[in-house]
This record gives C-alpha cells, structure tokens and sequence, in this order.
C-alpha cells in the first residue's frame, strides 16, 4: 500500500483534517503523471505531486481549504518560469477536503486555561485554530487537528471563522476579550461564542456590547461564564474539562435539532 494511501486511512481513523491533492490532468511535460497524490494536514504532507514550487503552493491552498472552505476544487498550474521549473507543460490539481465529521473551534488565549483546553481539543473530532498575540504563549508540539496561529490583532481573525465556528475567547487581556466577543456577536453567524469570566465580567461587557449597538438577541446568545454546570474547581484543567463538555453537550442537542434543556432531558 503507497504512503499516502496509509497515512490517509490513519488520518480519517484519529478523524484528522485533510486534504487529498491528486494530479488529475497533465497537459505536456510534468514532474509526475495523472493520479499522483499528496495527502496534506495542518501540520504535516504525505506522498508527493512533484515536488518544488508546484507542491509548496498545492500545500499552501491546502492548508487554507482546512482553516475555511471545504468543497473540492480544481486548479490548472503552468510549469513554467513563474513556478521556477522547467518542465513546460500544464498540471490540473484536485483538492479534497476530508473533514465531513470535524466542526471548526476558534480558540483564542494561550494562557494555562488555553493551553489545558488545547490539550482536550486535540483529541476530538474537531479543527481547531488557536490564536494568540503572543507567539512564545504555545506549547513546542500540538495535535494534529490544531492550527497554532500567532496573529498581532486577534479580533480580525474573527472575519476569517467558516460559519457555524464554536467560538472560545480566554486570552491574557479583557480588552481583547471586548473585543474579539464584540465582532463574533456583531457576526451572528456561529454556533457557539463563549468567553471565560464571571457573572460580573459577563455584566461589565454587556454594558459595553450595548453601547456598541449589538442586539439584545446576540447579547443574550453569548455563554458566560463558560463550562458545564456542577464542577467548581478553579484549576486550568478542571474549567477546562467543563468548558468541553458544556461544548460537547451543547453540539449534540444542536445536531439532534434539540433545545438544550430537551436534549438533556
């Protein structure tokens, strides 16, 4: 069995985002011949399409189809001197994504909270983009499933969630936390935006969302304090585990078209 083919069915075993890159039409001179593949995570690529500047951008296209779009696609590339080699002919590539069980989870805050929520992520059947101003905030090694990004305006990167993100804000400043909650609520458009924090912070910010002009419908929307009611301990690891369950149980009564209280019935 070919490498790719095995690291796609481990992959699609542990539930891992990815896309699959085949060579599907070669018009002329190409590195390699129609039905190559390349297997492609956040974090690694497996097999090859051809190698150099051919296979960077195919990795690069990749990587942005697992932080958004999820449809196939095709692309036509000339192998010529804007791809720096020489082979003169044209590749068509078709991008796959494998990720129909996965749902998106934006976490922001690379704090001991963020890193031990991380840590639980990691092993569930999600994608998730872990955010952070701070680039010396992260661990050396991440799951998988876990795209590390160091972005010096957070709240921005709110526009660039897929719709239906389960959105967690916990970062290291209430500002930011204002602010990436204000522009999640202003959006409108995901299944979850839950900020870390008391019943006072949740206060204190619904005056500012107010005076922001959000609506009381997505004011009211916004889960904080976050976690799974029952477990109190203030440990990063124990509001971890709450703050993942309450995410857990909350998808489930989603999927089953439920309200939360039915689903827990």
């Amino acid at each position: 069995m070919s490498e790719w083919l095995n690291r796609l069915i481990t992959l699609e075993q542990l539930n891992v985002p990815c896309v699959l890159v085949t060579v599907a039409v070669v018009d002329g001179s190409a590195p390699r011949e129609a039905g190559a593949k390349m297997v492609v995570t956040l974090a690694e690529s497996t097999g090859s399409i051809g190698g150099g500047e051919l296979e960077f951008q195919a990795i690069q296209i990749a990587r942005r189809m697992l932080k958004g779009r999820t449809e196939p696609a095709l692309r036509r590339f000339p192998l010529g001197p804007a791809l720096g080699q020489c082979c003169g002919g044209h590749v068509t590539l078709l991008f796959e994504p494998r990720q129909a069980e996965n749902f998106t989870v934006a976490l922001f805050g690379a704090g001991h909270v963020g890193r031990a929520l991380a840590n639980i992520l990691g092993t569930l059947a999600c994608r998730v983009r872990w955010i952070d101003p701070r680039p010396d905030a992260f661990p050396d090694h991440v799951a998988p499933n876990i795209s590390v990004e160091v972005s010096p305006t957070p709240e921005r990167d709110v526009a660039s969630l897929p719709d239906g993100a389960w959105v967690i804000v916990m970062t290291h400043n209430h500002a930011l936390d204002l602010g990436i909650v204000a522009r999640a609520l202003q959006e409108g458009r995901f299944g979850y935006v839950g900020l870390i924090g008391s019943g006072t912070k949740r206060a204190r910010f619904e005056k500012r969302f107010r005076e922001l002009g959000i609506a009381e419908e997505r004011i009211a929307a916004l889960v904080c304090p976050i976690g799974i009611g029952g477990i109190t301990g203030k440990q990063p690891g124990e509001i971890a585990i709450a703050a993942a369950a309450d995410i857990l149980r909350r998808r489930e009564a989603m999927l089953a078209g439920l309200p939360l209280e039915e689903a827990e019935a």
